[in-house]
């Protein structure tokens, strides 16, 4: 719910899914549906564009603060996110779990173990889904159990890398040779997540803040090709459409689907005609 900008500034939210922040104007996602986010349905309930945090298809400097919040961990090429990061905005908000967390903890689809030392984002590169196989079995015999159900819900921020920057990412990769671009293990099943009681009546309450504290006259006025740059020559020079959004510099174009510009696949010129 925190966003610490004033109300004029005009917010971009990386990898918003199922459950963006209030404060956010304009959303970026790369799925509609997808496992990283447990099957969670997307939300477009603002101006909405489908794009890769490695290359946002938007202008330099366009907007005042930037949330991407548990979506750098995701990104095989932590670096290209981050100095997007800064090309697109002047200040933001970064959210992952703690590399100790991600470590006892990994996902099927995390990336990268990300901590703060000293006011810099310390970010590795994982070489596999798992790399400490060991201490992982060690923790799931007995600790597991205690530790996700009380521990970390009672005490989740030093389970938790939560950084603030202004003007500069200070960062740095801790093994850019790493490979991270590994196939993720087979899913078992593609159902979602079982939550409990109390889970759910959190999704609720926030279902209603963002009903309640979203900018929703002001994101309804927004222009948002007036925002959008083009992947793939980065021209602002561009047209919306009906069903596409057209460069008007490269000739390259993008299907627009429920109002929702897909920035990733592109058609060689003319395809749209």
């Amino acid at each position: 719910l925190h966003c610490p900008v004033p109300r004029s500034a005009l917010v971009l939210e990386v990898g918003s899914g199922g459950s963006p922040y209030c404060r956010s104007n304009i959303l970026i996602d790369a799925y509609i549906t997808t496992r990283e986010r447990h099957w969670a349905p997307l939300i477009t309930d603002r101006p909405s564009v489908l794009g890769m945090g490695e290359a946002l298809p938007f202008r330099d400097n366009c907007f005042d603060f930037v949330i991407a919040s548990h979506v750098l961990e995701h990104s095989a090429e932590p670096e290209l996110f981050l100095l997007e990061l800064q090309r697109v905005a002047k200040a933001g908000y970064i959210e992952t779990p703690d590399a100790f967390m991600e470590r006892i903890n990994p996902y099927w689809d995390h990336r990268s173990e990300v901590t703060v030392r000293d006011g810099v984002l310390l970010v590795r590169k994982k070489s596999s889904w798992k790399p400490d196989s060991e201490l992982v079995e060690l923790y799931e015999e007995f600790t597991k159990p205690l530790i996700t159900t009380s521990v970390i819900p009672s005490n989740p921020f030093p389970f938790h890398t939560r950084f603030y920057w202004k003007d500069k990412i200070a960062y740095q990769i801790l093994n850019q040779e790493a490979d991270a671009n590994w196939v993720p293990p087979e899913m078992l099943n593609t159902t979602r997540v079982h939550l409990s009681l109390r889970a759910r009546l959190g999704r609720f309450g926030l279902i209603v803040a963002r009903l309640l504290l979203s900018q929703k006259r002001r994101n309804r006025q927004i222009q948002l090709v007036d925002l959008l740059q083009c992947p793939a020559c980065r021209s602002n020079n561009l047209a919306w459409n009906d069903d596409f959004v057209a460069c008007n510099n490269c000739g390259y174009s993008y299907d627009v689907v429920a109002d929702v510009p897909s920035m990733m696949t592109r058609h060689r010129p003319g395809q749209h005609a």
